[in-house]
């Protein structure tokens, strides 16, 4: 059975996971992470199978939807419905999801595009930069998707911009 815990820190098993499934430039210091976590801003929901560790979510409820920040299922797990089964869970709970993902410009990217179309997402069709988590970083060219969302761009601006205040501390 799939379930989600909420936790308050970040599991030796998560860290691990959360450094090796995203590069640098696209996730924060687990510091700073565990900070969010401690003052409420963020959260994290582990995910088991049958009752062992099988990936994570860190995701911010923000005025009108969840952002789901990142999301990984550990790679011994892949392949076996995990990460699906989670996404509906998570829409049980909320009906309106938004995600960041890479452009479709490697394989990899178009696997996870593939498997939130599958889900019901689909991409808001304006350009979208991920602000730095690093001083001084450049912007990273993403996609944004969504589902149970409007898809007009005032939507989308509305959405934009209360990502890049609450998530990113920026305009």
């Amino acid at each position: 059975m799939i379930t989600l815990h909420p936790s308050a820190f970040i599991p030796a098993e998560v860290a691990q996971l959360y450094e090796l499934s995203f590069p640098l430039e696209e996730r924060r210091d687990l510091s700073a992470q565990q900070l969010l976590l401690e003052q409420g801003s963020l959260q994290l929901q582990v995910v088991e199978k049958d009752g062992l560790f099988a990936g994570f979510i860190f995701c911010w409820l923000l005025t009108d939807f969840m952002l789901i920040e990142h999301f990984a299922i550990a790679a011994d797990q892949r392949g076996a419905g995990i990460g699906s089964t989670v996404m509906n869970l998570l829409l049980t709970q909320h009906s309106q999801l938004v995600l960041e993902v890479e452009p479709p410009d490697t394989v990899d990217a178009k696997r996870r595009i593939q498997f939130y179309e599958g889900l019901g997402f689909s991409a808001y069709p304006y350009p979208y930069r991920q602000p730095s988590y690093r001083a001084g970083g450049a912007p990273i060219p993403m996609w944004l998707m969504k589902k149970g969302m409007p898809p007009e761009e005032h939507t989308f601006l509305k959405i934009t911009s209360e990502i890049y205040r609450e998530v990113y501390g920026t305009n």
